[in-house]
């Protein structure tokens, strides 16, 4: 049975995950190209994430569509959501924030550009770059600024003003009135 661990990481089974992880199981696939590690990011389960971990999953492996399960924290198409917890524990295990899949894309994009507000969060406060460019020379924030992503819009913004004074961050657009417009209403004023 190859995909045994698997079926008990979407199962949510941590006892059977613990008794099933071997160095060939944690690198089995399942029929989508996903290892036991990238179920478990993408369903959100921290317990799963760090019991695959600790028994040696490859954090920066990549599946069929050249995903790593950073990318699978980030957005679980899905559920239509990301899961900023797993998301950290994959950080503080090592896995490469700046990793590109189709188009250069990297997790802070893809988050973005999904909407997931704490997830852009969590990756920026790691280091992520908000200045990176993919393959056509689009930041993570001009990828969403035409989508009603207001609290990801705000907070690429924040992150690109704090970047050096001659990068071409926001501070520098001609539309930052327009992304400051957009922060929300304070609520009892």
């Amino acid at each position: 049975m190859p995909h045994s661990l698997i079926e008990a990481v979407r199962r949510g089974d941590l006892e059977a995950v613990h008794r099933l992880a071997t160095p060939a199981t944690l690198e089995a696939r399942d029929d989508e190209g996903l290892s036991a590690l990238m179920w478990a990011a993408r369903t959100g389960q921290g317990a799963l994430t760090e019991a695959l971990l600790a028994a040696g999953a490859d954090v920066n492996a990549r599946d069929a569509r050249d995903y790593t399960a950073l990318f699978h924290a980030c957005h679980d198409p899905d559920e239509d959501r990301g899961h900023p917890d797993v998301v950290a524990l994959l950080l503080q295990a090592g896995a490469d924030q700046e990793a590109c899949i189709g188009f250069g894309v990297r997790p802070l994009m893809y988050a973005a550009g999904n909407g997931e507000a704490a997830v852009v969060q969590v990756l920026l406060q790691a280091g992520a770059d908000p200045l990176a460019r993919n393959e056509v020379g689009r930041t993570a924030l001009m990828m969403v600024k035409d989508r009603d992503y207001v609290d990801v819009i705000n907070l690429l913004h924040e992150a690109e003003g704090q970047q050096e004074a001659g990068s071409c961050g926001a501070r520098h657009a001609p539309d930052q009135q327009v992304i400051t417009f957009m922060k929300p209403p304070v609520r009892g004023q």
